[in-house]
């Protein structure tokens, strides 16, 4: 008898897999945004934890194949474990969105960072509580354990706004491919960790522009080597995180919670950086002049992901409901 994800067969279903190409999208086009983590998008259309499983089985059949025992008897299991029904379509539906809209999201960002702060201020606003949703229940409400987790919360979210204070928008003109490779490495984390933003880290260190233009210019040399120190940085990260989220999945879901608080402070509608300029990220400022626009769509990013959790919810109940047997109807 098979139970669970990784013994199960995936089958092909074609909305399935539709479906899937549209999340990979949406996590494609969070990739592109500072602030914005691929990880929450993930979260909120529900296929974060499945996707990091997936990772998991890839990695670990590319570890047996090099490593062994039983190379290719090894390889083939775990490959087969992959749900690349999931995989497939993610990763094509974010190579379309990075490929297709790098250079109008780079536009966009920088002619309107009021208006699109404030629609993804709003998403991932209310997209905190995916995170909290998933805890597990604790079974026994101890006082010291629930303060540990508040402050636990806070601090995650402390470390994040504390972070982003450090960016200022600041453009490195030509940068060297070691660098593109290291920072590749730590960008990719925001595939993972919810809260996390890659673009905005690199926007922090000076390689945002450059890595969209290079993407919009088709420069191949750049992209094979941020490609290499992406898959590099997402070896190394995925199995730590499935490890967390087995053995440690209420503290890690908190921390989770708070990166994603902390990274709010990118997304504040109003502000400007060290340099002046209005699309940096440095200091906050009260809301002013665009007012309508950033609350308006800060309201309605917000409304798009409750409806979202909404529809989950009710399809997962629908999903849990047991079937009503011959006898019963009887």
């Amino acid at each position: 008898m098979t139970t669970g994800l990784v013994e199960s067969p995936h089958r092909f279903r074609p909305v399935r897999v539709a479906l899937n190409a549209v999340r990979g999208a949406l996590i494609g086009l969070a990739e592109l945004i500072p602030g914005v983590s691929g990880g929450t998008v993930a979260l909120i259309t529900g296929v974060y934890e499945q996707l990091i499983e997936a990772a998991s089985h890839v990695v670990s059949a590319f570890k047996r194949l090099i490593f062994g025992p039983d190379r290719i008897a090894g390889f083939r299991t775990e490959i087969r474990r992959t749900d690349w029904w999931l995989v497939g379509p993610v990763v094509l539906g974010m190579a379309a969105a990075v490929l297709t809209i790098a250079g109008l999201v780079e536009g966009l960002v920088a002619a309107n960072p009021e208006n699109a702060r404030g629609l993804f201020f709003g998403l991932v606003a209310v997209s905190i509580i995916v995170p909290l949703q998933l805890l597990p229940r604790l079974s026994s409400r101890a006082p010291a354990r629930v303060v540990g987790e508040v402050v636990l919360f806070l601090a995650a979210a402390a470390v994040a706004f504390l972070l982003i204070g450090f960016a200022d928008g600041g453009l490195v003109a030509d940068p060297p491919l070691w660098a593109v490779f290291l920072a590749a490495m730590v960008a990719i984390c925001a595939l993972v960790v919810p809260g996390v933003s890659g673009s905005f880290f690199l926007l922090a260190i000076g390689l945002y522009s450059p890595t969209l233009q290079a993407v919009h210019a088709r420069d191949l040399g750049y992209i094979a080597v941020f490609a290499l120190g992406a898959a590099v940085g997402l070896v190394s990260i995925v199995k730590v995180v499935r490890w967390l989220l087995t053995r440690h999945r209420r503290i890690t879901l908190i921390a989770m919670a708070g990166l994603m608080l902390g990274s709010l402070r990118a997304l504040w509608p109003w502000q400007t950086s060290s340099s002046g300029e209005t699309d940096g990220v440095g200091v906050l400022l009260p809301p002013g002049d665009p007012l309508a626009g950033p609350v308006l769509l800060a309201l309605l990013g917000a409304a798009i992901v409750a409806v979202l959790l909404v529809v989950e919810s009710r399809l997962q109940r629908s999903t849990a409901r047991p079937p009503v047997s011959a006898s019963a109807e009887s």
